[in-house]
């Protein structure tokens, strides 16, 4: 089963600690895969996202958000609220 909302991440990256905080600022539950620590995570995100994917990359019920940037835009533009909502994520 895929978790509700998927983070791939790795350490000392400015981004995916800004979106990891937006998420939690949102009470959304994330899964976080840290691509340091398993390798397997890092070949399924670029399976999923593409050869050319920078960190992080983000899932939210199975839609590829994209990366922290996304995310932020998604905030800004409103529907980040509706996404969370629809996959009930926000506690």
């Amino acid at each position: 089963m895929t978790a509700a909302i998927e983070i791939y991440t790795r350490p000392g990256c400015g981004y995916c600690s800004a979106a990891r905080s937006l998420l939690t600022r949102k009470k959304a539950a994330f899964t976080e895969f840290d691509v340091t620590k398993n390798s397997s995570w890092r070949d399924a995100m670029y399976d999923r996202a593409g050869d050319g994917a920078t960190f992080p990359q983000i899932w939210i019920g199975g839609t590829h958000v994209g990366g922290c940037d996304d995310l932020y835009a998604l905030d800004r533009d409103g529907k980040l609220d509706g996404m969370l909502e629809s996959i009930k994520a926000v506690s």
